[in-house]
């Protein structure tokens, strides 16, 4: 498999992508659902995936009601994360193999993530990653949110390097559906969520790991 046109630049989604913590997440959701007394899903966990707290709290109250008490559920949900992403923390596979051949050939590339920057600072920043990467743009620095195109584009505006010349990694569905919408050559690498049709129809390709883009990337050098 070739790319449609020629990379200048990368741009990766962080949680379930370069860090492996969706299951972490999914696990304390579950776990804080049991203390508040609902029956907290894998599956409901799945439609969470990408999108931010704001709009997951919008689920929440769909599914459990509007006196649920969202915030609380957050605060017991983030203590537990913590607790586990303390010990658990692990970088996906061929993140670093991959940085290294980024750094190797001098390519341009950012981070768009719908975690906010101080999650990106501490848990990138524990494995040394962050000064690795020449632009981060977390929750705060955009209005509209993944599916929205923002964070991508607005990580293209940031490294200097027209979205259409990016290839954008994601694992998530509205990660994909942002990275297209922005107009850039757009790879899943599913984590949580298994690809669909519609992910198909939106990425040039669906890889198994880091490993596999790296492999592309090489080919198309």
């Amino acid at each position: 498999m070739s790319f449609p046109r020629r990379v200048e630049a990368v741009v990766f989604d962080m949680d379930g992508l370069l860090l492996d913590t969706e299951i972490v997440y999914r696990a304390a959701m579950i776990e804080a659902g049991a203390r508040f007394g609902v029956a907290f899903t894998g599956e409901i966990y799945a439609a969470m995936v990408g999108k931010t707290n704001p709009e997951s709290a919008v689920l929440l109250r769909d599914l459990y009601g509007e006196t649920f008490p969202v915030q609380a559920y957050f605060e017991r949900v983030w203590t537990d994360v913590e607790d586990l992403l303390e010990a658990e923390t692990r970088l996906k596979g061929g993140v670093i193999e991959i940085l290294d051949y980024l750094d190797d050939i001098g390519m341009p590339r950012a981070i768009a993530t719908s975690n906010g920057i101080a999650s990106v600072e501490k848990y990138l920043g524990r494995f040394g990653l962050l000064p690795r990467f020449h632009a981060v743009v977390a929750n705060a620095d955009v209005t509209r949110h993944k599916p929205h195109p923002d964070p991508y584009l607005e990580a293209a505006r940031r490294i200097s390097i027209d979205p259409t010349l990016c290839l954008a990694l994601e694992d998530s569905h509205p990660g994909v559906r942002a990275a297209h919408a922005a107009g850039m050559m757009t790879v899943m690498v599913p984590d949580i969520l298994d690809p669909n049709e519609e992910m198909h129809d939106k990425c040039i390709h669906v890889a198994d790991s880091l490993h596999v883009v790296l492999d592309l990337l090489k080919a198309s050098a």
